[in-house]
């Protein structure tokens, strides 16, 4: 039944392409003609040719759309793969298009109505797309196109697709149940969904109607495994792997297959390519804007500093940076000569004696900071990013958390998801830890635009900054 209902939806999908495709092709004709944004000069062109061309293009975007197999399901696909899946058949068909009409000696077709075909597609399948997978979703969440699924290990990686697959209803994946390896577990309730056998049973579980099967092994199950992907081998269902490594990824994971051979990434940062460029340029043009019209300020600071308190203006100090480089901060000087001469580091306490009068305003503030900027300017800091720390106490948050170091994989900034958030100062370092993990897990270029827009909107004073 999912099968005869998941060949009309797929035919549907490629019949309302076909009419979309034709539509887009005599609405780039009547554009270009009758709607110039170019002024036509050689009088319009009869749509006869055009019309006969309809028949090739039809052909062209069928077989290419069917051939890149643009029609697979896709349960657990974004949008946004869809889209660049489209853009690149899209794409290659008008190459063809092109050069079809390249060999037209009868007829000379206009370059602007291809130019409007190529974009409109892009446009109206791509939003088409959008709409129909949404109306699937919609379906879903409401009960029908369902697929049958069981899980395969009943362990913590088992469980937590479970709880994935119950939280995303919109996926259809109706979860009936577990296969575990521990005969104890049998006939319990894991998330809401019970455990139908073992692993011996499996080829007697499998045989009933099953649309999709998740494996979920621990490491210590080699021989299970091999035995099980026989049994899964004489199934018509699918199977999705879920590695047993998964448990341990902290940080972003990327799969890639390398001479056959498929390798994951743990650990990596986000920062490659384009997305390293994009923020660099970004950081550059922040930091100068900020220099420029805070420049006024800082200037009546260093003035302060220097008639209220015998010593330097600015201050240097050591931190970590990017995967754990030492530089050096720079900061307006907000503490007496040699502060730490007699306790050694310390973290600043509220009412700590050390602090100027003027260095306890600049550190509620957050104006010490500003000088960051050239650091910033220099490549050593980022706008936004985890906050930078001292070689000091980094050892001391390494033993205590072992995540620690990954804070290392981006720039240290100079407000971050967690200052946002209310974490800054003397505030829980475990819940600082945690939520500069999500920034660089979710890492994109517009939530630092979101994170410079709350620290502008939620202020620079904090009753936990001494």
């Amino acid at each position: 039944m999912l099968k005869r209902h998941s060949e009309f939806f797929k035919n549907l999908l490629f019949l309302s392409d076909l009419f979309l495709i034709s539509a887009c092709w005599l609405a780039a004709y009547f554009i270009r003609f009758f709607a110039p944004i170019f002024p036509v000069t050689k009088g319009i062109p009869p749509i006869e040719p055009y019309l006969w061309l309809l028949f090739p293009i039809i052909l062209v975007w069928g077989v290419c759309f069917s051939s890149l197999n643009l029609y697979r399901p896709r349960r657990m696909g974004s949008h946004l793969a869809e889209f660049i899946d489209l853009g690149k058949a899209n794409t290659l068909c008008i190459l063809i298009l092109v050069a079809l009409t390249f060999f037209s000696k009868t007829f000379e077709f206009s370059r602007l109505v291809i130019l409007y075909f190529w974009l409109l597609n892009l446009v109206v399948l791509g939003f088409s797309r959008m709409v129909f997978r949404e109306i699937l979703r919609i379906l879903r969440r409401l009960g029908y196109n369902q697929r049958h699924v069981v899980i395969i290990g009943a362990g913590t990686l088992g469980q937590r697709v479970v709880q994935m697959l119950q939280v995303h209803p919109e996926l259809g994946m109706t979860v009936r149940g577990y296969l575990s390896r521990n005969e104890d577990k049998v006939g319990q309730l894991l998330q809401g969904v019970p455990v139908l056998g073992t692993f011996q049973k499996a080829s007697e579980f499998l045989a009933r109607q099953v649309d999709v099967v998740f494996l979920c092994l621990p490491p210590n199950v080699e021989g299970e495994a091999e035995r099980l992907m026989e049994i899964l081998s004489a199934t018509t269902a699918e199977v999705k792997i879920i590695p047993s490594i998964y448990e341990f990824i902290t940080l972003r994971a990327e799969a890639e297959i390398f001479s056959g051979l498929p390798i994951i990434t743990l650990q990596g940062s986000p920062l490659y390519g384009w997305n390293l460029f994009l923020k660099r340029w970004f950081d550059v043009a922040g930091a100068l804007v900020a220099l420029g019209v805070t420049l006024p300020l800082m200037g009546l600071i260093a003035l302060t500093i220097k008639v209220t308190s015998p010593g330097p203006v600015l201050y240097r100090q050591k931190r970590l940076g990017l995967d754990g480089s030492s530089f050096e901060i720079i900061k307006f000087r907000t503490m007496v000569l040699n502060a730490e001469s007699k306790t050694g580091p310390v973290w600043a306490q509220s009412g700590d004696v050390r602090c100027t009068a003027m260095g306890k305003i600049l550190r509620q503030t957050s104006f010490d900071e500003l000088p960051q900027f050239w650091n910033v300017l220099k490549g050593e800091m980022s706008i936004v990013g985890p906050r930078p720390e001292r070689p000091e106490f980094i050892q001391k948050f390494r033993e205590q958390f072992p995540q620690y170091n990954l804070r290392h994989k981006m720039k240290a900034g100079i407000t971050g998801w967690a200052q946002v958030n209310g974490f800054r100062g003397n505030t829980s370092w475990e819940k600082r830890l945690a939520h500069d993990m999500y920034y660089i897990e979710h890492w994109s270029f517009w939530l630092d635009i979101k994170i410079m827009l709350l620290t502008f909107w939620k202020g620079f004073i904090h009753r936990e900054a001494y």
